[in-house]
């Protein structure tokens, strides 16, 4: 395994750890003013397929001996730098009202700028994630991880999605028990 490859991941869970501080932040700033946390059901879901993430491209990698092959991972790495520009830009966007938890201010007014302005594009963080979920593995050959990752998380946002579109509209039905992005992050 290339030692950049292990960095890279490195600074991938280091870039995660930094979204946490900056989503409790955001929590603790969305419940001082009355914010509404939904559907916390698939959030320990979405923490472990995106640790799974992390530990299965330093597995695959190492276990199965996956090359770096340049046609494929110089590609993959542009792909992973635009996935997390596309983040920063919805983190940035949203700013106090973005979380990794769906925690919704009552009279807050949804944000219609940045990546949130574009109306056929109506979760522009869950476009980064899947972004990344499949061009980080593919850096370094490790195929398995980025099908797997792919294959698991098209059921958690669709579970993810309608639960945010749900807190963010009023209806949040008891079938929407799941958690995320809070516009939250759409």
């Amino acid at each position: 395994m290339s030692p950049w490859y292990t960095l890279l991941i490195v600074a991938v869970g280091l870039e995660r750890l930094a979204e946490l501080v900056v989503s409790r932040r955001n929590a603790r700033w969305s419940l001082a003013r009355g914010g509404v946390v939904h559907g916390r059901g698939h959030y320990p879901f979405m923490v472990i397929l995106h640790t799974g993430l992390l530990a299965g491209c330093l597995l695959e990698v190492w276990l199965a001996d996956r090359p770096f092959v340049p046609a494929l991972g110089w590609p993959m790495l542009a792909l992973v730098a635009a996935a997390q520009g596309l983040r920063w830009w919805c983190v940035t966007t949203l700013g106090r009202q973005w979380n990794t938890e769906v925690i919704v201010v009552p009279g807050m007014p949804l944000v219609d700028r940045g990546p949130y302005r574009l109306s056929w594009l109506r979760h522009p963080n869950y476009v980064a994630v899947a972004l990344e979920g499949a061009a980080l593995p593919l850096v370094h050959s490790a195929w398995i991880t980025a099908l797997a990752f792919t294959l698991l998380n098209v059921p958690l946002m669709v579970v993810r999605i309608r639960c945010e579109n749900a807190a963010l509209t009023g209806a949040d039905p008891a079938g929407a028990a799941s958690s995320g992005h809070g516009q939250t992050t759409r």
